[in-house]
């Protein structure tokens, strides 16, 4: 009996519960271009829909008469190599996700393909029998009779106001009145931003309120990007779009190139790098442990400013030299100016960047440049950890200890131990780098699953700064209630006389962080959101953080209807109001992510920032880590309270990683630096042990609590969340998960030690009209485990009592949901 070659596809579109490799037969025409990692397009379900897949691996098997074919192969060559293969059922079986969400964690965005459908009469519309159709249906139909060309399945039921999901247009193609057509497109965006501009018209018409705020502000600016224009005027694309149909504006495009590093040439930088006879160590340590071919794992660890990036780039100049591929990471996109530049300096068009400021094209480029062996150093967010490297040398993740290497979303990846993965794969060196390690990090080290480096001191003649603790009670005694103590004022206003810089950081957004009526008592909430809004003074409207719900500012109640509407409490805009009034003189630069929503926002005020321009910086935390300038030797924190206080496990950590890491801006050159912490609880042990930048005491506290409470590292912890739209539903769906999790824990995975706590609501219990709850289970996250998660959440995916309920498990969150 003859042996048939099948392909096990991952498919697009499938749902957890009974995603898996399908088994499809590989027509003769299609075995040369059939091979592991590359695209396919299949017949998929009842109605054998095409959708998109990717072969993960052929086999052999001597029938194939009940297998449907590949349609076609979309790929030229594979796009995924034997290790990419192997890391999507590691991301599936880790992280509860299907093989094609894996799949797509692999690819650039830009690379990715959709199954476009189209639609067109198959017959003359005069032939047909009108009467026997519905009013939608002959609406398609002369719909498509005055189109010109086949028309996108998803513009036809936009045009005509039908479902996304309506199955009228399938229904017409069985009784053969319409024709369909399928192909695979790539979607890649446009390498442009949209802009928006008034239109010559003499003659406006009546506009309504939120159409008046867009034209008043184009008359105004002249022009503004679409999302610009949105966030000021406080409307949504839609409303813009209505001018735009009204002839009132119009839209263009400004060109955005497809390589913003474009400029750079070959490297320029081939000078030493001297180390100092602490940081000769660390490197001779590391680059022993590269060269053993063993791979593994390393803790660099090293207080601010002691010199950590100048020991990895020497050891990037070794790997280099033998030709294997080195990835380094940085935690969010605000940390990736100054690393880039640092890196084009030394190393230029070798090297690839990966973050999501790029556009969609630009993310594709660098890939390829990776691919093709074009670029040797990739650099960037969380996605760089998966550069296509053929051959990889070294993964370096700079502070590793940040929250943001931890996908919120599915699938709900650690770079940390994606990184792990690859690196054991190619034998390759692991260096987690901070001057804050995360418990678990440190932990490892000091058991020897990890080797540990350690810089004590800081680089050269440089000094950590000397730090003040004030206390904000006594100040308020005093009668000052502005955002500057006495003592950060007279500090500020000193750097200013001498020319020297300052870092101001008070980690809250917005202009007044809550807002409420004293007449009733009121907090003004977010409808959609259990959370309070806050005020934004930029466009005078008050902001929903998590929805992006907004309302214009007012001072009138919504529950009482008086005009006792009260603001209160600080945040970033209104933080640069009042040190502008008390400093008048100063050059105040903001930095939040309001005030960085433009392409290359953040890296052209960091380059004024170096280059003198600003006196002084207040921002968000993106204003605490990364940041390198000779000339700031001051640094404030306006309020520590903020960031010490939340209702998780790793509040303090947060909190001592923040603020050590923002005094450690201040005094990094030549000259001595200062930094003053703000607090109305001056006694809590963190600020002290952050304020003497002591790791070591501030982890044996910690440690001490995790062991006594059971939390990471001497447990895993998974969360089960459920969301849905109805909140008894949301509650009994975690109770019934509950129930099913004792009954399988007690009947197939005795041995599995676990402690679980009862559902409880999440910390911010709606969001977006959905209610929140979770399920926290410590555990071992192991196969076994794993493979208990996994049968419950396919089966509580089969309970139809619950279908309105989305379930999903989380690993080792970075924050309790």
């Amino acid at each position: 009996m003859s042996e048939f070659t099948i392909a096990k596809v991952a498919v697009e579109k499938t749902v957890y519960h009974f995603d898996k490799a399908f088994d499809y037969c590989i027509p003769k025409e299609l075995s040369a271009n059939a091979k592991p990692g590359c695209r396919v397009m299949v017949p998929f379900g009842g109605a054998n829909s095409k959708r998109q897949g990717i072969i993960l691996a052929l086999a052999v098997q001597k029938e194939t008469d009940c297998l449907k074919p590949i349609l076609a192969v979309l790929d030229k060559a594979p796009l995924l190599s034997n290790e990419g293969l192997r890391l999507v059922p590691w991301l599936k079986e880790h992280y509860f996700c299907t093989l094609f969400d894996a799949v797509k964690l692999l690819l650039p965005t830009g690379m990715n393909l959709k199954i476009r459908t189209e639609y067109s009469l198959a017959v003359k519309p005069d032939s047909l029998p009108m009467e026997d159709f519905s009013e939608p249906e002959r609406q398609i139909i002369h719909y498509l009779a005055h189109a010109k060309a086949p028309v996108d399945r998803d513009k036809l039921l936009l045009a005509l106001g039908l479902a996304a999901d309506s199955e009228i247009p399938q229904k017409l193609c069985g009784e053969n009145v319409l024709l369909k057509s399928s192909e695979a497109v790539r979607r890649v965006g446009d390498a442009a931003q949209k802009m928006v501009r008034l239109t010559d018209i003499s003659d406006v018409p009546k506009l309504t309120k939120k159409q008046k705020n867009v034209y008043d502000l184009l008359c105004e600016a002249g022009s503004a990007s679409l999302k610009e224009l949105c966030y000021f005027a406080g409307v949504t694309p839609a409303v813009v779009n209505t001018l735009e149909s009204k002839g009132i504006v119009q839209y263009f495009d400004v060109e955005i190139y497809r390589n913003p590093y474009d400029h750079i040439s070959g490297a320029g930088d081939s000078r030493d790098i001297v180390l100092s006879s602490e940081q000769q160590e660390a490197f001779d340590h590391l680059y022993q442990q590269y060269r053993s071919g063993k791979g593994g794992v390393s803790l660099l660890y090293g207080v601010t400013g002691s010199g950590k990036t100048s020991v990895f780039m020497r050891l990037i100049d070794e790997v280099k030299t033998d030709g294997r591929g080195i990835i380094v990471m940085v935690p969010e996109i605000s940390l990736t100016p100054q690393t880039i530049a640092l890196f084009h300096q030394r190393y230029g068009r070798s090297v690839a960047v990966f973050h999501s400021g790029l556009s969609l094209g630009e993310r594709l480029d660098e890939w390829k440049r990776v691919k093709n062996g074009e670029a040797q150093i990739a650099v960037g967010t969380r996605s760089a950890v998966f550069a296509p490297f053929q051959n990889l040398g070294i993964i370096i993740m700079d502070e590793e200890q940040e929250y943001t290497y931890k996908s919120e979303s599915s699938p709900r990846y650690h770079a940390r131990d994606v990184a792990k993965f690859r690196c054991a794969y190619h034998k390759a060196l692991l260096v987690l780098s901070s001057a804050t390690p995360s418990i678990e990090s440190y932990y490892l080290a000091q058991n020897g699953r990890y080797s540990l480096n350690t810089l004590s001191t800081r680089f050269g003649s440089a000094e950590l700064p000397e730090v003040t603790v004030i206390d904000m009670n006594t100040e308020l005694e005093k009668g000052n209630d502005t955002i500057l103590s006495t003592e950060l004022f007279a500090a500020l206003t000193e750097n200013l006389k001498n020319g020297k810089q300052s870092i101001l950081l008070l980690n809250r957004r917005g202009f007044h962080t809550f807002v409420s009526c004293k007449n009733c008592g009121q907090v003004v909430m977010c409808p959609h959101c259990s959370i309070s809004l806050t005020y934004h003074s930029a466009n005078k409207r008050l902001m929903c953080h998590y929805c992006g719900y907004s309302v214009p500012f007012t001072k009138e109640c919504p529950q009482c209807h008086e005009n006792q509407v009260c603001y209160t409490g600080w945040g970033t805009q209104r933080a640069e109001q009042q040190l502008q009034e008390l400093l008048p003189d100063a050059r105040i630069l903001r930095l939040d992510t309001d005030s960085t929503m433009t392409r290359f926002a953040y890296e052209k005020k960091l380059r004024l920032f170096a280059e003198g321009e600003y006196d002084m910086i207040v921002g968000t935390q993106m204003v605490a880590k990364g940041l390198d300038f000779e000339n700031v030797t001051l640094v404030g924190v306006l309020s520590a309270d903020q960031i010490l206080y939340s209702d998780d496990f790793r509040s303090y950590e947060r909190a001592f990683d923040l603020l050590t890491q923002v005094v450690g801006r201040s005094g990094r050159g030549k000259f001595a630096g200062r930094a003053m912490i703000q607090t109305f609880t001056p006694e809590n042990s963190v600020i002290g042990l952050a304020a003497r930048q002591d790791y070591q005491a501030f982890y044996k506290g910690e440690i001490a609590i995790r062991k006594a409470m059971l939390y990471p590292p001497y447990s895993d912890i998974c969360v089960i969340g459920f969301v849905g739209s109805v909140q008894d539903k949301v509650h009994k769906a975690s109770k019934t998960f509950l129930n099913n999790l004792t009954v399988l824990a007690k009947s197939e995975y005795p041995e599995q030690p676990m402690r679980v706590l009862n559902p409880t609501p999440a910390l911010i219990g709606k969001v977006n009209n959905k209610y929140r709850y979770k399920l926290i289970i410590k555990c071992r996250n192991t196969a076994k485990f794993r493979e208990m998660i996994s049968r419950l959440l396919i089966q509580f995916s089969g309970n139809r009592d619950y279908k309105s309920v989305t379930v999903f498990a989380d690993i080792n969150p970075d924050s309790i949901l």
